[in-house]
């Protein structure tokens, strides 16, 4: 890495609740199942005690594209726990669901082109 560059952001991924036949994936709550089973990986690790507060973490966040349930993972879970990563990815993959990579256009100065 050119150390005048700032780091790159991590890819992020979308995993949706469509099989690649089409099919809505079931049970309905799956991407909060999903994105509940990997809320302890988060940036400083897990933080307990009586503060804590329940919530997704930043890497894996259950949404929706358009009317169908999805879950945005971000490649920065690789780093962090590359088996979380895997256990994610492997899911998509056991379960026939689509997953794309999350393209995001760059920044335009002075707006978008007319």
């Amino acid at each position: 890495m050119n150390p005048s560059q700032p780091p790159s952001k991590p890819r992020e991924f979308v995993v949706q609740g469509l099989t690649k036949e089409g099919r809505t994936f079931r049970p309905s709550d799956w991407a909060e199942r999903l994105a509940g089973a990997m809320s302890c990986f988060r940036p400083g690790g897990n933080v307990g005690g009586p503060g804590a507060r329940i919530g997704y973490s930043p890497y894996c966040v259950p949404t929706s594209v358009g009317n169908v349930k999805a879950v945005l993972v971000s490649e920065a879970l690789k780093e962090l726990e590359p088996m979380a990563w895997d256990f994610v990815m492997n899911f998509a993959r056991d379960n026939d669901l689509q997953v794309a990579e999350v393209c995001v256009l760059p920044d335009v100065p002075g707006g978008a082109p007319r």
